[in-house]
């Protein structure tokens, strides 16, 4: 003899079908990555028109036109930025390749590069010295200290995603932010390139993405 099951009655999935759509609730498609990565740039936009009214644009430039590959490193720093934001955004889109995590390796290897080039000149540029101790360390505290900020909107503007690869993600928002953090740092600093400037610039962009890696990661994974 069978047992009665009120579940084999039609009308109750009839009325659990239509309980369950009266509960959903509707979900707002998300923007486009490079929609998301402009927003983000509006920031660093903001604290980069915020130092230039503080110290000009005219010191920056000088150095520029006097030693070009400072210049080519402030550009690589920006593609650096803004691709690893975006690649940090596609990443949360789901179907998207684990490939885009590569977007942001022309712009790195122009700004180390450059970078790299400029520790071989052999003149100072105009208006600046070589940096000791004290000041490489203030260049630390300042890439340390802006990347603060550009990673948690980053990390707020991604949880909403929910990356299916928190870490990754995490690290590209630490490259974007130390990147972006770089370039606002060509604004007022008034040091040409040397060894021990490059070497810090490194330790704090590495300084950066570890962080990122650990809490992000975490963050974007509770997501």
């Amino acid at each position: 003899m069978e047992n009665p099951d009120v579940t084999s009655d039609p009308r109750s999935h009839e009325a659990l079908i239509d309980r369950l759509g009266t509960e959903l609730v509707p979900v707002r498609r998300l923007l486009p990555p490079w929609l998301r990565t402009a927003g983000w740039l509006l920031l660093v936009a903001a604290l980069a028109a915020g130092l230039l009214m503080h110290y000009g644009a005219e010191p920056m430039l000088r150095r520029w036109s006097a030693t070009p590959d400072l210049a080519w490193a402030g550009m690589g720093a920006v593609i650096t930025a803004i691709s690893a934001a975006w690649a940090a955004f596609a990443l949360a889109v789901p179907g998207r390749r684990v490939a885009w995590a590569w977007l942001p390796l022309p712009g790195a290897l122009l700004w180390i590069g450059a970078s790299g080039l400029g520790c071989l000149r052999t003149w100072i540029a105009p208006g600046t010295e070589v940096a000791g101790l004290h000041q490489t360390a203030d260049c630390l505290t300042f890439i340390i200290a802006f990347s603060i900020p550009l990673s948690a909107l980053l990390i707020v503007l991604l949880r909403r995603a929910c990356p299916l690869r928190p870490v990754l993600a995490a690290v590209l928002i630490g490259l974007a932010s130390a990147a972006a953090s770089a370039s606002l740092l060509e604004i007022c600093h008034a040091f040409d390139s040397a060894s021990t400037d490059l070497l810090t610039h490194a330790l704090a962009v590495a300084v950066v993405v570890a962080v990122n890696a650990a809490m992000g990661g975490r963050l974007l994974g509770k997501a």
